[in-house]
């Protein structure tokens, strides 16, 4: 029945696309976030139904989609090299197998972060896209927030609906997405235009912010509390009333932590006891070997060198005291910016830094650019997106998420914006209009 379900809703949706090509792109979106291909059990397993959507996509919009006054961005082209980068080190990798595995799917979320902005010429589009994005996400954190509730969660025993830790199912990477996500769920609150935000938007708004928050409690990721307490930082900088704020968030907190499992406030106090902990003293070990290999290997060792890796570190108890000497061998890197250091080598680094810090300067631009009343959804979609990006960053530095589909797709959507808003700019510069944003066009 569930396969059923999921044949269903998909077969709906291509379907939809021919009348509105804009919806293929959007059918792969919720294919790579979701992977319902991975939630069934006979029907969708034999179909490449992502790679069925990506020519749907692209199809339609070489034939059918307009191009007039297309704009490409600089973080397109820097894209573009890196995945050419990526493309030179696969070949050169120092495991070549292991390393083919992940190009397969690494190189088509770059690429479809190059293609995506392009197909992004309407604010509907890119509502669209974030709210799929949302929504496609949601289907996992309604899932792992009702579970958490329920008493199911742990340090990895969080069951997401499928067995494997890869993609979004991942409890790091869930935990950085999921609280990512609660500045642009917030602006459709107060923005949308899809579905109008009245109370029936806000209140699934609120409901699913919360099922968020509950993400990193049901899989006691350090890093979900990292993102949350990020997440608090930002907001200081939204909200007119900032001791209010504290004050309801002081308030919430201290009604929260006497309700918190046990699990959770254990593992969190590891945070201090860091060197106690062998998860924590594993990735340290692990983080300064790369250090070592990348003096040797400047240009990196292609996907997954760290299987070459060889650590031996001392444990330190919560007391002080000496505590046992652990060996170990192809430990992951457990770091997104240690990952692409390994990996890629120092070029890689400063071109996947420089895609991903070029988007924050570029969303603060916006930002300040777009407050008048007419334009003030652009000003805050562009600090949304700034926010959750600057949440992931932060995410990453834990967690080996350096090239997952979905900050990609992050990435794409602030392209998207960008070029869109530079589009009107010089429509109205040419027409000589008086700087006031013109009708939005509502097709898809």
């Amino acid at each position: 029945m569930r396969d059923l379900a999921f044949i269903g809703f998909l077969a709906a949706l291509f379907g939809l696309g021919f009348r509105r090509p804009f919806l293929f792109v959007l059918a792969y979106v919720y294919i790579d976030v979701v992977s319902p291909q991975r939630l069934t059990y006979y029907l969708l397993n034999s179909i490449q139904i992502s790679l069925i959507a990506a020519a749907l996509a692209i199809g339609g919009w070489a034939l059918l989609d307009e191009k007039r006054g297309t704009r490409v961005a600089p973080r397109q082209f820097l894209l573009v090299l890196l995945l050419l980068y990526c493309w030179r080190t696969t070949a050169n990798a120092d495991f070549p197998l292991e390393a083919q595995d992940k190009w397969e799917w690494a190189w088509k979320a770059l690429a479809f972060a190059v293609f995506l902005p392009l197909t992004l010429r309407t604010r509907l589009r890119i509502e669209s896209l974030l709210l799929f994005m949302s929504l496609s996400a949601a289907s996992i954190i309604i899932v792992g927030g009702i579970k958490t509730l329920a008493g199911g969660g742990g340090y990895g025993q969080l069951n997401l609906m499928v067995d494997n830790n890869t993609g979004l199912y991942e409890s790091s990477m869930i935990s950085a997405a999921a609280i990512a996500l609660v500045p642009i769920i917030l602006w459709f609150t107060r923005h949308g235009t899809v579905f109008a935000p009245d109370w029936r938007v806000r209140t699934f708004a609120y409901a699913l912010c919360f099922a968020c928050l509950l993400i990193p409690v049901g899989t006691s990721a350090r890093t979900g509390l990292l993102c949350i307490g990020l997440l608090v930082i930002l907001g200081l900088r939204e909200v007119k009333r900032r001791f209010l704020y504290l004050g309801a968030l002081a308030l919430a907190g201290a009604v929260a932590i006497p309700l918190l499992p046990a699990s959770f406030t254990g593992r969190m106090e590891t945070i201090k006891t860091y060197q106690a902990d062998e998860s924590a003293s594993t990735r340290l070990a692990v983080w300064g070997w790369t250090l070592d290999y990348v003096r040797e290997h400047p240009f990196g060792g292609g996907f997954d060198a760290f299987r070459g890796n060889r650590i031996r570190y001392n444990t330190v108890e919560a007391d002080g005291d000496r505590g046992a000497t652990v060996t170990d061998q192809a430990r992951a890197y457990h770091s997104a910016y240690f990952e692409m250091m390994g990996e890629q080598g120092w070029p890689g680094l400063f071109l996947w830094l420089a895609i991903h810090f070029g988007g924050i300067l570029r969303m603060e631009v916006l930002r300040r650019r777009y407050r008048a009343d007419e334009e003030a959804w652009a000003g805050a979609l562009a600090s949304a997106l700034q926010r959750a990006h600057l949440i992931y960053l932060l995410g990453a530095a834990f967690a080996g998420i350096a090239l997952n589909p979905f900050v990609y797709m992050l990435v794409g959507a602030q392209i998207g914006l960008d070029t869109y808003l530079a589009r009107t700019r010089a429509g109205r510069s040419s027409r000589g209009f008086a700087p006031a944003r013109p009708p939005e066009p509502q097709v898809a």
